[in-house]
């Protein structure tokens, strides 16, 4: 039996419907790990822990669907073109290394700056695909706190920074959590 054609709409009605959630957590949860690395061991351990956590979001979220109901790994699930397109903003996201690498080799400080700006970059493409600011407020609001910190705290960017964005994601599973009560 040939699955049911849906249009891009109805496609796009039934993501924007999902909770979105494993992967906000799992971006806090990589985030958090750094954060409190860099409080606990010199830079050139965290460096490390930065790059294994937030490399492993991805994965992590895959985890962490299987809890939240959304389980991205589920074959019975018909195929959605905007899952699709999520699954590209997050290779989007693991592309960036190819920028963040080259300056973290000159200097290591600018790690925090470069990937805490970069990922975050897909969440732009998720607010147009939701049809919610949530997305723009996560961008925009992650871009410049991550910015001001890493000139504000030179000697702290891998503390400071790492606990922004966690607020950033906190603040952000709030809003998703709400927006269909909205």
């Amino acid at each position: 039996m040939e699955p049911i054609k849906r249009t891009l709409e109805e496609q796009r009605t039934e993501f924007k419907n999902g909770k979105f959630l494993a992967t906000p957590l799992a971006g806090l949860i990589a985030w958090t790990l750094v954060g409190i690395s860099g409080m606990l061991f010199p830079d050139q351990t965290t460096v490390w822990v930065l790059f294994i956590a937030t490399g492993c979001i991805v994965y992590l979220g895959m985890f962490i669907s299987k809890f939240t109901g959304e389980d991205f790994l589920d074959k019975q699930k018909p195929k959605n073109e905007f899952d699709t397109l999520f699954f590209y903003t997050v290779g989007q996201a693991v592309l960036v290394y190819s920028i963040a690498i080259p300056f973290f080799l000159e200097d290591y400080t600018s790690l925090p700056l470069t990937v805490g700006i970069l990922s975050g970059l897909m969440w732009l493409p998720f607010s147009w695909m939701i049809n919610h600011w949530v997305g723009m407020f996560h961008a925009l609001t992650r871009t410049v706190l991550v910015l001001v910190l890493w000139y504000l705290f030179p000697e702290l960017r891998f503390i400071t920074i790492p606990f922004a964005i966690v607020l950033i994601y906190i603040l952000t599973i709030i809003i998703l959590r709400n927006r269909k009560k909205a």
